[in-house]
């Protein structure tokens, strides 16, 4: 019995020997890989990468500081955290979905100030200018520049006829909304600055209501039309009408100075007739008699009348010769003499009587 109990204890002592050795051997190899992995963590973490278009948000404790160079920089591990913010355009639509195209009437369907029903679509885009604030500020930026776009695009299209939104008011209507949402950007001040906003497109909500407005639209087209071409012709007769009108006034002025011309000399004839008529007025009525008479009968026919009553016209022309003829004018100016001196005559007599 001692002597198993000897060699019992002398197999404890070594086996208790070899366990210490083994166990120093074990907490240093856990030590050395504690080590390298710690050492590992510190080589990975100690540095970050910037590229371009991108910044970076350095929080050490809790404090965040922007950084904004690109390349390579260093940090405290476990102790300085980075977080990296794209800072590209990015974007996002509204009143429609953008991977399948459909419409999303919770967003897209507003009303105009004619109470008309409409289904607009934007597409906004914005860029990320403050990162420490996009981070920090609130949890959402995104949706709040989203939120802010929808009630800025229904104010403003709240105030416009559905004509404008349709036709003629996109371009307007895109910088009011876009002047709204930079405004209220401002005050919320989350990080976000807005770059455009754009009507992707705008139509009636439903297919009979697009129906009417494209007929509304084609009448208003034809009306175009209408007075474009009444305006064609207009501009081409009025030229002409302008032209006549030329024409008829100095036709007319013409006229008026013929016949003031025509006047004036009448006028004048007769005051050099009435001085004459002044000097002899017998013989001038005596010569204006004749003179009357021959504007008035400048063919006169002979004519015979024995006073019984019966008339006979004697075609003298016929039967006497131009010799005749002659003599029977001769005798006719004989005859005027012989009346304008027996007028002269008795012109004379009165003109002594009178004394």
């Amino acid at each position: 019995m001692e002597e198993f109990n000897n060699n019992t204890g002398n197999m404890k002592k070594k086996w208790s020997g070899k366990k210490t050795k083994a166990g120093k051997h074990a907490k240093k190899t856990a030590v050395i890989v504690g080590a390298v992995v710690v050492a590992g963590l510190f080589a990975t973490d100690c540095t970050y990468q910037i590229q371009e278009q991108e910044q970076a948000v350095l929080s050490t404790f809790g404090v965040p500081k922007a950084v904004t160079e690109t390349g390579l920089h260093f940090k405290l591990p476990l102790i300085q955290k980075v977080h990296k913010v794209n800072t590209t355009i990015q974007g996002f639509p509204i009143g429609y979905n953008q991977q399948s195209n459909e419409v999303v009437e919770d967003e897209g369907l507003m009303i105009t100030s004619d109470y008309n029903f409409i289904d607009v679509d934007f597409f906004v885009e914005y860029r990320i200018t403050e990162p420490v604030k996009y981070l920090y500020t609130s949890q959402q930026p995104e949706e709040i520049l989203k939120s802010i776009s929808q009630s800025c695009i229904r104010t403003v299209i709240a105030s416009y006829t559905v004509d404008d939104v349709l036709t003629t008011g996109k371009s307007e209507i895109q910088a009011k909304i876009k002047e709204m949402i930079m405004d209220k950007m401002e005050e919320q001040d989350v990080g976000i600055q807005l770059v455009n906003i754009t009507i992707q497109d705008s139509e009636p909500p439903t297919q009979e209501v697009m129906k009417a407005f494209k007929a509304v639209e084609t009448a208003k087209q034809g009306k175009e039309t209408a007075v474009n071409n009444a305006n064609k012709y207009r501009n081409e007769k009025l030229p002409e009408a302008e032209a006549q009108a030329d024409q008829i006034v100095q036709d007319a002025e013409a006229q008026k100075q013929v016949r003031i011309n025509e006047a004036e000399a009448e006028v004048a004839r007769f005051n050099a007739m009435y001085e004459e008529y002044v000097k002899n007025p017998t013989v001038t009525k005596l010569r204006m008699f004749y003179e009357t008479m021959e504007d008035v009968l400048p063919g006169m026919k002979i004519v015979i009348d024995n006073g019984d009553g019966t008339q006979k016209v004697l075609p003298l022309d016929s039967f006497i010769g131009e010799e005749a003829e002659k003599e029977a004018q001769e005798q006719l100016a004989e005859q005027n003499v012989q009346l304008q001196n027996s007028a002269e005559g008795t012109g004379t007599l009165q003109g002594g009587e009178a004394q």
